[in-house]
């Protein structure tokens, strides 16, 4: 089955931003950690910065190919 080029773009994006915000979660759940006293306390603005990170890189990565999307 060939995908035209069009097709295979949505569905390649589709793929790259559902990793992309798993692995934002997924570090932020990470840094976050399970002995947590107060929300409040956490260090939110380093969390986010090191999510976002996480998450460019993923998309980045992406970019080399994505084995859910296979043209």
């Amino acid at each position: 089955m060939h995908l035209s080029d069009k097709d295979y773009i949505e569905r390649w994006g589709k793929a790259a931003a559902v990793r992309c915000l798993k692995t934002a979660a997924q570090t932020a759940v990470a840094l976050i950690g399970g002995d947590v006293v107060s929300v409040i306390a956490l260090d939110w603005p380093q969390i986010v910065g090191v999510s976002i990170t996480a998450a460019i890189v993923s998309l980045l990565t992406s970019v080399a190919g994505l084995p859910e999307v296979e043209a």
